[in-house]
């Protein structure tokens, strides 16, 4: 198991004390244990085995986003049940050792076994199977009184959990997770709860099904109508953003890269747009940072051992700007602004790490 690095870059050092106390970013939820399988020719069909290129394990569901915040230096708090079973010691292990993901307020449930999830990764999409029942313990009561934080996570359900609503009325910005909708029909009444957030960051399917809009624009600006911060995600072709408390309004580009798997990309991609928020950042600075840590994410086996971290995104900006044919072209002057923030990022920044039970696997 690689263990996190003395040296941690701390993107909001300019803006709040190391010794403030508090998280900076709060996040609730299940964690799965995710096993991925990459690289399958095809999907399984009835009655045959399909071998993969490779695979990996690691904590899953909101783990992914936990991980990918820590590993941006987010001071991460987790709360969370966990299994007593194998996975619950291994994920529990993962995050609290590995990752330095605070489970102060996350709890050990006897009895309870693991939600575990198998992800197989086809033709640049993925396909999951889960198994899991419900955890016995909601997330209030695991919180509690809310603890003082500079951002949370909350999905968005018609009646959000006590802890969500306490956390709005506490001055903390709620940052809307779309959630899991079994009929998939996403419903539009939920958008009703979009009163408490700062911001909501849905894909292009979940925000034109939320707003009944036949594009993202015009389900983007249906939900600029309703919360200060609303973003869409366009996978392959990018992102788009209204800020109104700022006036600001764009659409950033992907960047161009071999997609490996698409696991927790989104996750990602939330916690860095996050991370820019916190940090005061221009709009589209917070959207090509986003767009750059999930295109790191989709090159890699996915879910949180794709999430990348200060050393990651330091030496990908090296890697850039060490090739003569990238030298002034549109993509570095998109990136320009890291340039101030990556020479802070000490050399032994942390990178991603290897959480997998299988000490020798192809991930």
């Amino acid at each position: 198991m690689d263990a996190i690095p003395a040296q941690r870059f701390d993107p909001l050092a300019a803006v709040r004390p190391a010794s403030a106390e508090g998280f900076d970013l709060l996040l609730t939820g299940t964690v799965f244990q995710d096993i991925i399988f990459t690289g399958l020719p095809h999907a399984p069909r009835p009655g045959t085995e399909v071998w993969s290129e490779g695979m990996g394990s690691c904590p899953g569901g909101v783990a992914n986003q936990a991980i990918a915040a820590a590993r941006l230096g987010l001071r991460t708090g987790l709360a969370a049940a966990f299994g007593d079973d194998g996975y619950g010691d291994y994920n529990w292990k993962i995050l609290d050792r590995q990752e330095h993901v605070d489970l102060s307020l996350s709890r050990r449930v006897p009895g309870w076994h693991s939600p575990v999830t198998v992800s197989l990764s086809v033709e640049k999409d993925r396909s999951m199977v889960t198994h899991g029942h419900p955890a016995p313990v909601t997330s209030t009561e695991l919180i509690g009184c809310t603890p003082p934080a500079l951002a949370a996570v909350a999905e968005l359900h018609e009646e959000l959990e006590p802890w969500a609503i306490d956390a709005h009325r506490a001055g903390v910005p709620l940052f809307g997770d779309v959630g899991w909708d079994p009929t998939g029909t996403w419903a539009p009444a939920r958008l009703d709860s979009l009163q408490y957030f700062h911001a909501f960051m849905p894909n292009q399917l979940e925000a034109m099904a939320f707003t009944g809009k036949d594009n993202p624009w015009a389900a983007l600006y249906a939900l600029a109508d309703k919360v200060p911060v609303a973003v869409v995600t366009l996978g392959p072709q990018g992102s788009m953003a209204v800020d109104s408390q700022t006036g600001e309004e764009e659409w950033v580009p992907s960047l161009p890269v071999t997609a490996l798997d698409a696991t927790g990309a989104g996750d990602c991609f939330g916690a860095a747009f996050i991370v820019g928020c916190l940090a005061g950042w221009p709009l589209g600075d917070r959207l090509r940072f986003a767009n750059l840590c999930a295109a790191l994410a989709v090159q890699q086996v996915g879910g949180s051992l794709a999430a990348p971290g200060w050393g990651d995104l330091a030496d990908w900006w090296q890697r850039a700007n060490a090739r003569k044919e990238r030298k002034g072209s549109q993509w570095l002057r998109r990136y320009r602004f890291l340039e101030e923030i990556v020479c802070d990022v000490p050399p032994a920044a942390q990178r991603r790490a290897t959480a997998t039970i299988a000490h020798l696997s192809d991930a």
